[in-house]
């Protein structure tokens, strides 16, 4: 009984050394998160944002995660679980290239093995658009599945989750479940089938999230749709299949866990994000940084400052490999509770506007610009942006990821932040910035208008931002290094 008491009391410490980071109650938003340090400190501070703050302002955060089962190997297990789950149709979701590659003959032997029956689908775009969204979402109408299986990285998963989601819903409109002010935004009500998740790159974390991402093709941006019953019902992550990323695959997909991990922890806190919900089912998946997705979050920092140079520079080094997808599973856990903002906002417009950039080791057939790369090309300027809101944050994340914080000021913590990742994405090989793949200053108007749109994202920024702002940082990504 002591121990069990201790054990809580010991959480809430932690808890309480992330912080609970309003302006009402921390020492000045402005200047940093100071911590709300033992237990009745902690449960006083909690009730005192409940009842005090404005009435429009949130005052819950809600944890949802997908289970997740870890490692060698573990692919073998996945005709079993759907026994388990009673499914007898299961529709198979991935791409071409994967078609053929072992983490996909490893999912099927195991699903042929114990006689589960199921199709195939193999035609998911890398960076869906709504187009190959609706063809996915088409197949799984005729099927009648009872379940689904996603191996691959976030385009699969992500196209399994709407598979999952319109087949549940065949009388939906497309955009009705598409985040406003695109789409409708309405909340999903209702189950969903099962669907089990093999992420094959260590990047997007989409195993363990309820959201989708892919590119409108009418306004030529990136969307989304964001529920947590899109989440998947299991995450099966077997570090094996991270062999098989080539180099600028690893590289672009840790640059995606880095972003997740360092914008999620930057994020507004979740009991100044405005309207609070009326009901819970409309309290987004996006909720504002707070103490539990801090911990996962930082965490991921931690690896990936420790094994992501060795996994992109050594595909055999499957200690290092291994460890990445580990950090991308804590930097979704952190994310997709607690959201990103400045990074991936802006990059949706990036990936959507590519013009003729080719990314190496992507044979794709078509112009691209990973997410990864997409996201990690502002973030100089972004954490310089960000910095003055929430100082001491940007200055632990600098120190975790090698940058040297003896002594440093806190006016110089978004300088400290932005140097640490230009040299982190310098000694990668990261391109010099937005004119290398392809943009010149002209293109900036229309950057800036198709990050408007992504105030789902944007909104989360501890720093509010206007158009001149956005124009600067996009002015200021041109040129990295």
């Amino acid at each position: 009984m002591a121990a069990a008491r201790e054990g809580v009391v010991n959480l809430l410490r932690t808890i309480g050394s992330a912080t609970c980071r309003c302006p009402a109650h921390s020492q000045a938003f402005s200047h940093g998160y100071a911590g709300v340090t033992g237990t009745r400190s902690v449960l006083s501070h909690m009730k005192k944002c409940s009842t005090e703050s404005s009435p429009s302002k949130e005052y819950a955060f809600e944890m949802a995660c997908s289970n997740i089962r870890y490692g060698m190997g573990v692919t073998q297990e996945v005709g079993m679980d759907f026994i388990n789950l009673n499914a007898k149709n299961v529709c198979v979701v991935t791409d071409k290239k994967l078609s053929s590659l072992p983490p996909v003959k490893a999912a099927i032997e195991s699903l042929e093995r114990h006689h589960v029956t199921y199709s195939l689908f193999d035609d998911v775009r890398v960076e869906p658009t709504d187009s190959s969204f609706k063809s996915a979402i088409d197949f799984a109408k005729r099927g009648n599945f009872d379940a689904f299986l996603a191996v691959g990285g976030g385009s699969v998963i992500d196209t399994a989750k709407v598979c999952n989601l319109y087949s549940c819903n065949p009388e939906a409109e497309f955009l009705d479940y598409v985040n406003a002010p695109i789409g409708k935004g309405l909340p999903v009500r209702g189950e969903l089938k099962p669907l089990i998740a093999v992420p094959t790159t260590a990047g997007t974390g989409s195993e363990t999230t309820g959201v989708a991402i892919f590119d409108y093709e009418p306004l030529k941006a990136k969307t989304g749709i964001g529920s947590r019953s899109l989440r998947p019902l299991l995450g099966l992550v077997d570090p094996l299949h991270t062999q098989h990323m080539p180099q600028r695959v690893t590289a672009n997909s840790g640059f995606d866990v880095l972003c997740h991990a360092l914008e999620s922890y930057t994020a507004i806190p979740f009991n100044e994000r405005t309207p609070r919900p009326s009901n819970p089912i409309e309290r987004p998946a996006y909720q504002g940084s707070n103490p539990i997705s801090d911990i996962w979050s930082l965490d991921s920092l931690k690896i990936i400052q420790k094994y992501m140079k060795r996994a992109v520079k050594d595909p055999e080094d499957l200690e290092a490999r291994s460890q990445m997808h580990l950090a991308s599973v804590f930097a979704g856990v952190g994310f997709g509770n607690a959201g990103v903002h400045l990074c991936h906002g802006m990059s949706y417009p990036i990936a959507g506007l590519v013009k003729s950039y080719r990314a190496k080791d992507y044979d794709v057939g078509h112009p691209i610009i990973p997410h990864g790369l997409s996201v990690v090309m502002t973030s100089p300027a972004v954490f310089q942006f960000t910095a003055p809101m929430c100082p001491e944050r940007h200055i632990e994340a600098a120190g975790i990821l090698g940058g040297d914080t003896t002594n440093v000021k806190r006016e110089d913590a978004g300088k400290l932040l932005a140097d640490t990742l230009r040299q982190f994405m310098y000694d990668l090989n990261v391109d010099d910035g937005l004119g290398k793949l392809g943009f010149t200053k002209d293109d900036i108007p229309a950057l800036v208008k198709g990050t408007l749109p992504q105030h789902r994202v944007t909104k989360l920024a501890p720093r509010p931002q206007s158009e001149e702002d956005l124009s600067n940082m996009f002015e200021n990504s041109m040129k990295i290094y």
